[in-house]
């Protein structure tokens, strides 16, 4: 007899290690046992349940049968409404025509029976099965408070022993249930920390693609959400952000991004106390990948300087976090709301003369600059001006008192809204 106390005290263990719920690990049992019980007792297309009593040890076996209304000329199940194998979903079975559809073709699959789907999509038609169909007129000689859609359970003889066969079927079960219910379990608590930073170390590449540890779990960082800066050897650690979890063709993915701004964001909250207790708030964050980036800030407690706050003493703080994304630059802005000032501000290092907003709805803005600070403004390959957009959110057309006689705007230096990372040829001439 099995010693429920010994045998529980494993199931809670099983729990901790593998992080999955006590609950699914009997289930997982359950599953294995009745699998079990079929391979050396039960028919093929029987639907056999079993269940485990921890404290006595005994497993009830039992039968399901569901109830239909009757059967067709060609053998065909005539009915309405019965449960799949989980118990969960209702299937429609037989001639639906003008019934409501709940089921969809994958809960159908799931229904052993289904012979053949018709070209009607609310005709869909079952070959009656013995082992699991039973018909309403049968059934009411058993019980007669049983109806369409119902089960018929029917206790079997309990069996100790089972074949070698049948136990290594049981092992498989149990073994893919757990893998199943731990996978779940994993996804389950990451998918509560999408948008959060984690330290990941690279565990090997395969192309451009690079598999990361995670700690229970690996994880992907595809090339689009990877940063040139980055050296991805093996072994190497790296912070990154839980990007999101999505459905492949081999199941869930975990995906990761060193290039979000969000990251920058992140890194800045740890390493600032001033953003944790809410006296520096970060406003918006733009960033050249690898290269270069902008983040706007300000303050939300009279006294506190927001951008020597990020910057730490002796620029620690902002060397810190320029070493974690493998040098990439990184320019504090002070944030204000009025548009003027903010975009004067994210045009540093470049000083600018005036802004004049030029359409406040489609959010375009003139930039005024000297002369010898034309080409810091627009900046190597159009990348200040472009983030300075990016981050303000405000299409930026700079201009030096050189450029004023221009009248055609293919002779502009523009940055032409918060996506686009391009300038003009004759931007780059200029330079």
């Amino acid at each position: 007899m099995l010693d429920g106390k010994q045998f529980s005290l494993a199931i809670k263990q099983i729990a901790q290690e593998k992080g999955i719920s006590e609950e699914s690990i009997i289930e997982t049992i359950n599953a294995a046992l009745a699998a079990a019980y079929k391979r050396d007792y039960g028919e093929k297309g029987q639907i056999i349940k079993a269940k485990l009593d921890l404290e006595t040890g005994q497993v009830k076996v039992w039968r399901i049968r569901y109830v239909i209304e009757g059967i067709d000329s060609e053998g065909y199940v005539i009915g309405e409404v019965i449960k799949s194998e989980d118990g969960d979903k209702e299937i429609i079975l037989g001639q639906r025509r003008g019934l409501d559809q709940k089921a969809s073709k994958s809960d159908l699959d799931k229904e052993k029976g289904v012979e053949e789907e018709l070209e009607d999509p609310n005709e869909i038609r079952i070959k009656y099965n013995p082992e699991k169909h039973i018909t309403l007129e049968e059934v009411k000689e058993l019980d007669s408070k049983l109806n369409v859609g119902d089960e018929l359970v029917t206790p079997l003889e309990e069996k100790t022993d089972f074949g070698r066969i049948a136990a290594q079927t049981a092992k498989q079960v149990v073994i893919q249930r757990l893998r199943e219910a731990e996978r779940s379990s994993i996804l389950d608590e990451f998918r509560t920390k999408i948008g959060e930073v984690i330290s990941a170390v690279v565990q090997r590449k395969e192309g451009r693609i690079v598999h990361m540890d995670i700690g229970r779990t690996t994880a992907l960082l595809l090339p689009i959400e990877q940063s040139p800066a980055d050296n991805y050897t093996i072994g190497s650690r790296f912070r990154v952000i839980i990007l999101n979890i999505e459905e492949t063709n081999r199941g869930p993915v975990i995906l990761l991004s060193r290039s979000h701004p969000k990251l920058l964001q992140k890194l800045f909250e740890f390493e600032v106390p001033e953003i944790a207790n809410d006296s520096v708030e970060i406003k918006g964050v733009a960033r050249d990948i690898g290269h270069r980036a902008k983040i706007a800030v300000i303050s939300k407690q009279q006294g506190v300087d927001p951008i020597g706050s990020l910057v730490g003493q002796k620029g620690i703080r902002v060397q810190t976090v320029i070493q974690e994304l493998s040098g990439e630059k990184i320019d504090i802005i002070q944030w204000d709301e009025t548009p003027e000032k903010f975009i004067a501000n994210a045009m540093s290092p470049a000083k600018v003369q005036e802004i004049k907003i030029i359409d406040s709805k489609k959010r375009y803005a003139l930039v005024q600059v000297a002369e010898d600070q034309f080409s810091l403004a627009i900046g190597k390959h159009g990348q200040n001006v472009s983030l300075a957009a990016k981050l303000t959110g405000w299409k930026l057309d700079v201009r030096s008192p050189k450029e004023e006689h221009k009248a055609s705007k293919e002779d502009l230096s523009v940055a032409d809204s918060p996506e686009n990372d391009e300038v003009s040829d004759s931007d780059q001439k200029e330079q």
